[in-house]
């Protein structure tokens, strides 16, 4: 009997790969449909979801498969080595919402990267073995199984076969993979597949042999095959070669916190979001809580008063994110007063309409004592049950190491913890003791994985990555569709800006309007371009259809059915 359900397995398994040409796929930006969607980072991870719900499965078992997926085809920050955050919310209306953030080894320290002098060094909080968590990811895929329907064997063999096989990459991979080739033989102590003496190019094929054994030993003892036995073995070998501190013990006790939905109202709508340690949803919440009082959408999309007016809040916000916030496990976080409305009323009182404010005078609140490679999908299926998942190896590629023998890359997550107050990390954001590191503390981050519902049923799934502009673009988005009434695309495509409170300037992509960047100058602002901030997935729900919308800024992919 046995044998016949394993047949059976293997043989559903081979004819959804089959639905799959991993030679040969298109890049689909915008769909809609009435039966359900996947967005994320790669179409191939897309398709590979929507099969899984065409084949009976819900919005989480695409989600499992989807994020397996990714970790073979979209390396760069789709991972096994990482974490996450999973954000439901369930057709009877229940929310759902799983911690798999990293955390710090048991041996680790509060002062672990300072030198003898106490100055910050950075270099190994970024980059190499010493870099990285206790990886939270799969652990989170076995947590987020028990709302799923279909088999994990199920859920997993497009990974294994997209792993052992091979598929084609694109020019933005083959790009991506040789700005990093020279790091990988630096922090790598075995050989790996993502090394290509001469380079990469588009159209070439990327097998993944060791990441497919890896991937077998998950699907065949399940959550054990990862933190016990000879992945675990090969993980902390590769550690210790590299004077890293993951033990045996750190994978074998780590476990996926359940924490409750943050909910708060919008403008008539219900927000969904990810409770701490993502400060996504308590930052989205105080951001729209000190919006409530100002008719933002008749100043005009993109118009320098909506824009200044909305730097002025997310400086606020993140100035209180840099004094308050940390795992809640380990620190009190004043949540209720931080997100009360007369606390965030009082936030607002020195706001001054067409004149800057300073970040050296516009500091955290007073309160009584009470990176950028992340990747995100959004998840819609015909039963109404709605998932927005964010996962991260924090910088590309995480630590530059790949597990020798087991192909996959380790996260780079430490440096998301305050290493010294007052030294920003590598996105420049500043924290305090809240977010110092201790063993087995969760570090702050930034993945904001979103759910808007109307009338109590979901309406939007949100989220991006991008490191701490992730959270001002999930509140972008937000009022570009219920303050400035865009599209869907219109508000995912159009470009961006951010503030973090410090450094004290707004960050704008190459397509910004000049006119509102020479206003906020005469304001007062120092503007500074950059290159593309995050790479946003959307999914509208109205009237029982769907609309997905890929973000324009890179390979990312809508599929439905």
């Amino acid at each position: 009997m046995r044998f016949f359900q394993l047949t059976l397995l293997l043989f559903i398994a081979a004819v959804l790969t089959a639905q799959i040409n991993p030679y040969n796929y298109s890049i689909q930006k915008r769909i809609e449909c009435s039966n359900g969607a996947v967005v994320s980072a790669h179409p191939l991870a897309s398709k590979v979801g929507v099969e899984m719900m065409k084949k009976g499965g819900n919005a989480f078992d695409a989600a499992i498969a989807t994020q397996l997926a990714l970790a073979v085809v979209y390396p760069g920050a789709g991972n096994i080595g990482g974490g996450g955050f999973l954000l439901g919310v369930m057709n009877d209306g229940k929310t759902v919402a799983l911690d798999y953030r990293e955390k710090a080894p048991a041996a680790a320290t509060r002062n672990m990267y300072l030198d003898g002098k106490g100055n910050a060094q950075t270099n190994l909080s970024q980059k190499g073995h010493l870099s990285a968590g206790v990886p939270g990811t799969v652990a989170g895929l076995f947590t987020t199984h028990q709302y799923a329907k279909l088999p994990f064997k199920v859920l997993i063999q497009p990974a294994i076969d997209l792993a052992e096989k091979g598929f084609v990459i694109t020019e933005a991979e083959a790009r991506s993979l040789n700005n990093v080739i020279g790091t990988f033989v630096q922090y790598s102590t075995k050989p790996n597949a993502f090394i290509k003496y001469g380079g990469w190019k588009a159209g070439d094929t990327l097998v993944q042999k060791d990441l497919a054994k890896t991937l077998i030993r998950i699907r065949d003892f399940g959550q054990k095959g990862f933190y016990e036995g000879e992945t675990a073995r090969l993980i902390v070998e590769e550690i210790k070669r590299g004077k890293g501190m993951i033990t045996l013990a750190d994978l074998k006790n780590y476990q996926t916190a359940v924490r409750t939905a943050m909910l708060s109202n919008y403008r008539g709508y219900t927000i969904v979001g990810m409770p701490l340690i993502s400060s996504g949803g308590l930052l989205i919440q105080q951001m729209t809580g000190m919006l409530k009082d100002y008719n933002i959408g008749a100043m005009g999309f993109h118009s320098p008063q909506a824009v200044q007016l909305m730097t002025e809040v997310m400086r606020r916000a993140y100035a209180d994110r840099a004094e308050f916030l940390g795992d809640v496990d380990f620190v009190k976080v004043p949540v209720k007063k931080l997100t009360a409305p007369d606390y965030l009323q009082q936030r607002m009182a020195d706001y001054v309409p067409e004149k800057a404010g300073k970040s050296s005078v516009v500091t955290h609140g007073t309160i009584n004592p009470e990176s950028e490679e992340t990747t995100h999908m959004s998840v819609y299926d015909k039963n109404g049950n709605a998932v927005a998942v964010t996962t991260t190896l924090n910088d590309a590629y995480g630590s530059r190491t790949v597990v020798g023998g087991a192909g996959f890359l380790l996260n780079d997550e430490m440096d998301d913890f305050s290493i010294k107050p007052g030294t920003p990390n590598m996105y420049g954001a500043l924290g305090t003791e809240a977010n110092a590191i201790a063993p087995g503390k969760r570090m702050l981050s930034s993945m904001s994985p979103t759910i808007v519902l109307k009338d109590g049923k979901p309406y939007l799934v949100l989220g991006s990555p991008g490191g701490t502009t992730i959270t001002t673009q999930v509140f972008q988005v937000l009022l570009n569709l219920i303050d400035f009434n865009l599209s869907l695309q219109d508000a995912v495509w159009n470009p961006r800006f951010h503030h973090q409170w410090l450094p004290d300037v707004i960050y704008v992509e190459k397509d910004f309007p000049q006119a509102t960047r020479a206003k906020l100058k005469e304001m007062g602002y120092e503007i500074v371009e950059r290159g593309n901030i995050g790479r946003f997935e959307a999914i509208k729900i109205v009237n029982g259809k769907i609309e997905a919308v890929g973000d324009k800024r890179g390979d990312d992919a809508a599929e439905g059915y």
